[in-house]
């Protein structure tokens, strides 16, 4: 008998014991997965931003069917839907206000980028000389949702009076 009682303390140490170990190690590992998804999100805007302040597209980084809101008051402040609309709508206007520049509007610091989970924050500080021969500057955060290492989602927040004297002095040229 006591042979048998003394199985079942064993088998019921081991029971708990395995319990124990899962209960504190799966969520470790799916931390350490998460805290992994999170560095390499980050990793890939950071890249984006740097080929960008290096002459490059920071398009890269951006899901084909992207959903990009800009809050505030200024001029483009509103959502697009998908990479053609972002591009049709802001990035081709906005790039053609530089087009005839040789210093192109491009992130010249990179003053943070952060990030939990799927959501990385990208934090710089852009500059230009638009085609008026006038510096554009501006302080940007971006608030990005991402998938497979791609953005799906994103809320830029920016200066809406020094883009709006952009977007209104600097006409685009055809």
């Amino acid at each position: 008998m006591k042979m048998i009682e003394k199985g079942r303390r064993i088998a019921l140490s081991l029971g708990v014991a395995a319990i124990l170990f899962t209960l504190f190690s799966v969520p470790q590992a799916m931390a350490q997965s998460g805290s992994d998804v999170t560095a390499s999100n980050k990793q890939k805007v950071e890249a984006a931003l740097t080929a960008w302040s290096n002459g490059g597209n920071v398009l890269s980084v951006l899901s084909d069917d992207i959903k990009w809101t800009i809050f505030g008051n200024s001029l483009i402040a509103g959502t697009t839907v998908g990479k053609n609309e972002l591009n049709a709508k802001i990035n081709v206007p906005f790039g053609a206000r530089f087009a005839h520049s040789t210093e192109k509007f491009r992130p010249i610091e990179v003053k943070g980028i952060y990030g939990e989970g799927d959501m990385v924050i990208a934090q710089f500080a852009g500059r230009g000389i638009a085609n008026d021969g006038k510096p554009y500057v501006n302080n940007y955060a971006w608030f990005l949702k991402m998938k497979d290492g791609l953005v799906i989602e994103g809320t830029a927040f920016f200066d809406s009076v020094a883009f709006n004297d952009l977007w209104t002095r600097v006409p685009v040229k055809n």
